[in-house]
């Protein structure tokens, strides 16, 4: 008796072990699935998954970005609602177990792999300097934003001035002339309503804000987005913002606007006085001072060279050590590194006056023409990226809007979306 009681409670202290163990094993999987976002050509929609990444770290979701794996791919917790989102968004995810996630990592860190697991934190807080009542598809950013549905606040002069740039963490100059020139654009466009109307709205917020000349008031925003850089901030510019700003912050102080511009004269001496070290990324250039020439100086590649050239016309990125160089190879991650080109005010920056302290992170191959470009200033960050519309080849006023659903595996609107996630990246000890 006291051998068939002992017998039967082994036998189900066995069971209850058994199916314990049985139970753990079950779960381990299911508490393990991971939810991958591959980035390369079996991504339905490039575009509209960095937008899931940012959608899920304001679900407080930990997201990893696995530079250089599948293109830069990101991978998360598997979550029913995830899942669910990036069906609603069009953007292909898989479901993998937790020994494929582990075999990913494994890969991911090895020692002898250009790749490496970036954590995401917190998704930064977006702010775009446009002018009121600009459209989205006026601006290749903000089109981007609104496309891969990334929040953002837009602002603008007054916002500025009054060092609202401090509430953000992350800054798109939408495409501006900070020389108070309007955009260079008077021999073509003087007597065109939308001209009269930008002149008029520049001179009105001038004076509202204590400026005698708009001119004035751009060489001042410029200074608030210095210090906001300088202080911590991330910058990132297209096209004319990105040489018309370094070229404010050179001109400080000194008159470089043509008399049908401020009023006034320009110092015909303005060329001897730029100031280059208060400049971030370019350096030794000339102003164009000719007010019908629509350039603005020597930094630009002119783009009426290739303006015939569009199917033959393309750009390279930059390889770099995803475990030694994490910044910009966050910067430049893609399913090709080879992207086609296009043009703008600001087409392509000189590689020979382009400061040695510079990464630079995209070229034409063969030239000195620089496409994409990242430096440090202070303890904040720029990106420029020379070019209008990725999609929009030679970009002329009044060209239809540009839409992104057509193009929503595009690469050279991608490298626009890592700079959105670049800040939310946690810092890691560089390894050098």
């Amino acid at each position: 008796m006291k051998i068939s009681v002992m017998f039967n409670r082994l036998f189900t202290l066995c069971r209850y072990r058994l199916v314990m163990v049985l139970l753990c094993v079950a779960a381990v999987p299911l508490s393990a699935q991971k939810l991958l976002i591959p980035m390369d050509l079996s991504q339905t929609d490039h575009l509209k998954a960095y937008g899931i990444a940012y959608w899920g770290l304001t679900k407080n979701v930990e997201i990893d970005w696995l530079l250089n794996y599948r293109a830069g791919s990101f991978i998360m917790d598997y979550a029913d609602y995830i899942a669910a989102e990036c069906r609603i968004r069009g953007v292909y995810f898989e479901q993998i177990d937790g020994a494929t996630a582990a075999q990913i990592y494994s890969e991911v860190q090895g020692e002898n792999t250009n790749m490496d697991a970036v954590r995401l934190e917190k998704p930064p807080k977006i702010a775009v300097y446009t002018p009121p009542g600009s459209r989205p598809w006026d601006d290749a950013v903000t089109l981007a934003l609104e496309y891969a549905e990334v929040k953002y606040d837009k602002i603008w002069d007054e916002e500025v001035i009054a060092d609202k740039l401090k509430e953000y963490d992350w800054l798109h100059l939408h495409h501006e002339d900070f020389t108070g020139q309007y955009g260079k654009f008077f021999s073509s466009f003087a007597a065109t309503p939308w001209y009269i109307q930008q002149v008029a709205l520049l001179e009105s917020t001038a004076k509202k804000l204590g400026f005698k000349k708009v001119s004035e008031l751009k060489s001042a925003v410029a200074e608030k987005v210095r210090d906001f850089v300088t202080g911590g901030g991330f910058m990132f510019a297209m096209c004319s913002a990105t040489d018309s700003y370094d070229i404010a912050l050179a001109a400080k102080d000194i008159d470089i606007c043509a008399e049908m511009f401020d009023g006034d004269g320009a110092d015909p001496g303005a060329n001897s006085k730029l100031d280059f070290t208060r400049t971030f990324a370019f350096e030794n250039f000339q102003l164009y001072m000719d007010p019908y020439k629509y350039e603005y100086s020597t930094i630009d590649v002119d783009a009426n060279t290739r303006a015939n050239i569009n199917d033959n016309d393309y750009f390279t990125l930059f390889d770099f050590s995803a475990k030694y160089d994490p910044v910009p190879t966050m910067l430049t991650q893609c399913h090709a590194n080879v992207v086609h080109n296009f043009l703008g005010q600001t087409t392509a920056f000189h590689k020979s006056i382009i400061k040695k302290s510079v990464t630079l992170l995209a070229e034409k191959d063969g030239t000195d023409e620089v496409k994409y470009i990242h430096g440090n200033v202070g303890r904040g960050t720029f990106t420029w990226y020379a070019g209008h519309d990725p999609e929009d080849y030679q970009h002329a006023v009044g060209d239809p809007p540009t839409d992104l659903a057509l193009h929503k595996n595009s690469p050279a609107y991608r490298l626009i979306l890592n700079n959105i996630l670049f800040p939310a990246a946690k810092k890691k000890k560089q390894k050098t």
